[in-house]
């Protein structure tokens, strides 16, 4: 059931669970700061730390007490109850989204609570700032603040590039290579970051795009409340190839129709010979 199909109190109902989720994980991510953390190793240089688990039970806490016949999909604690497949509401949990970022004592991490195809939250722990939407329109609440209307703009001119592997799509697309192409340092100034929180930013109008590489980034723990914001905002939101996520690969969200366009220009028009048949291979038989 889609947010348009539901009664808005339950839609508003569920908005107040994503942002109770949300506030619940950024509280323990606050508090765990600093301290010295158990790691987790996931392998391939990835790791959680008790940070990221304690983090997803205080969510999965509140989850359980408002929404008991939900399922859930969490990073660290892997799918719990039934599945979308079998048309039951999914909560899709990252409860510390940055945790490279967090391990080292930078603050640039997120904590995300989206119900898939409905309400989403995600939550700045140290920005004390917590960017919502119940899959229509999208706001920012910070305490002491009325709740703001997410306004996307352009005009900072920055544009957030993951680089984090890995890269399915290369050779034909390489993040690497649009920050060095001479044309989006003509339109754009690069920023690298490893969160969702980027998406949040472009939602709220602190950045103008987001991009990165991947696969299906739609049904992502750690893509899936950003995705959604951004949407709400009225951002624009497509794959690196063009298509619906959902259906193509990677990521590109924008604050406008322009800035979108002038990225899409930069990735189809390639930064160097071949570019252009490597990146339709590339997507040929995913």
């Amino acid at each position: 059931m889609t947010p348009s199909e539901m009664a808005p109190t339950d839609v508003d109902a569920d908005v107040a669970v994503a942002i109770a989720g949300a506030r619940a994980g950024a509280e323990v991510v606050r508090n765990l700061y600093g301290r010295r953390l158990t790691r987790i190793d996931k392998g391939a240089g990835d790791f959680a730390t008790a940070a990221d688990v304690e983090a997803e039970k205080a969510i999965l806490d509140v989850l359980r007490a408002a929404r008991p016949g939900d399922a859930v999909l969490g990073e660290e604690g892997g799918q719990q109850g039934a599945g979308p497949n079998e048309a039951v509401r999914q909560w899709l949990v990252d409860p510390l989204c940055g945790t490279l970022n967090y391990a080292v004592g930078n603050l640039l991490v997120a904590v995300n609570v989206a119900l898939r195809d409905g309400a989403a939250a995600v939550a700045d722990p140290f920005g004390g700032e917590v960017y919502f939407t119940d899959g229509e329109t999208a706001h920012v609440r910070q305490d002491g603040a009325d709740d703001a209307l997410l306004a996307p703009t352009s005009a900072t001119r920055l544009v957030d590039v993951n680089l984090d592997p890995p890269f399915p799509s290369a050779p034909g697309f390489r993040a690497v290579e649009l920050l060095a192409h001479p044309g989006f340092a003509e339109h754009f100034r690069p920023r690298v970051v490893s969160t969702t929180l980027a998406l949040a930013w472009v939602a709220a109008g602190k950045r103008a795009a987001y991009v990165t590489d991947g696969g299906d980034l739609s049904g992502s723990v750690h893509f899936a409340a950003g995705i959604t914001l951004c949407r709400a905002a009225g951002c624009v939101v497509t794959g690196i190839d063009g298509a619906p996520v959902g259906e193509g690969h990677g990521l590109v969200a924008a604050a406008d129709e322009e800035t979108h366009g002038l990225l899409m220009s930069l990735i189809r028009g390639g930064f160097r010979s071949g570019f252009r048949d490597g990146f339709r291979g590339g997507f040929r038989d995913g």
